[in-house]
């Protein structure tokens, strides 16, 4: 009795392990397939911000503003936000997308404050800072929200970071949030409740809402973070702009 039970429980255990390093091959394949798409989504990007518009919408972001995730690059919520300013208002929008993949914030002040500083945008939105988690140092953080807050109009809407669900993540996603909207009072910039609107998803998200790397949105999850921005931006879009007839 006692042999078939640890026969049992053997095969069980070994069957457990199989099956996590089958989990772990595929979710390290999905990461490679999606690694592939960074220089995919980035010339998109690029020729896209070549056609002329209207108006100017500049995006100062990580690869969730890239689009890391989605079935195509216009289904990142940058995309989703330059449509409805597109339908808003009746006028056409040339995106200019300085976001990089896998970009920190000291990284965006290095590397795309110098091009934004060339640019007189109509809207401007700010989504970084995920990837500071990872090596997570506060006052490295807020040096670098102080340069990025300092160097964008008052009309533009910042985010704070998403929810992370993992509780160890969100201890210090709690703090970064913290200086995001303190630093952001400091010059009158509207914060975009990114976390709230992520949180509310739950836990389940995961399954939902996150593409198969498990850690970038997927298009539902990009639609997701553009009903965080939308009632900001449709209110600068209402107080600054008059819709086309």
């Amino acid at each position: 009795m006692r042999s078939t039970i640890a026969t049992g429980a053997a095969l069980i255990a070994a069957a457990i392990a199989l099956g996590t390093t089958w989990w772990r091959r595929d979710l390290e394949q999905q990461k490679a397939i999606l690694n592939e798409t960074l220089p995919v989504h980035s010339a998109w990007w690029r020729a896209h911000a070549k056609q002329p518009g209207e108006l100017l919408y500049v995006a100062i972001g990580d690869s969730a503003a890239q689009g890391i995730g989605a079935s195509t690059p216009d289904k990142s919520y940058v995309g989703v936000l330059a449509e409805h300013v597109r339908l808003a208002t009746g006028q056409t929008v040339r995106v200019v997308n300085l976001s990089v993949s896998g970009a920190t914030v000291a990284l965006a002040v290095r590397d795309q404050l110098p091009r934004f500083a060339k640019l007189e945008p109509d809207l401007v939105t700010v989504a970084i800072g995920a990837n500071d988690i990872a090596e997570w140092n506060p006052i490295t953080f807020e040096a670098g929200m102080r340069s990025v807050f300092a160097r964008v109009p008052p009309h533009a809407l910042v985010a704070d970071l998403p929810c992370f669900h993992l509780p160890h993540n969100e201890v210090k996603v709690a703090v970064a949030n913290e200086i995001i909207r303190r630093v952001a009072a400091e010059h009158d910039l509207t914060v975009v409740p990114l976390h709230a609107t992520t949180k509310r998803a739950g836990f389940r998200s995961i399954l939902t809402h996150v593409a198969r790397d498990l850690f970038h949105p997927n298009d539902r999850g990009y639609r997701s973070w553009a009903e965080a921005f939308l009632p900001a931006v449709s209110a600068e879009v209402a107080r600054r702009f008059s819709a086309v007839s």
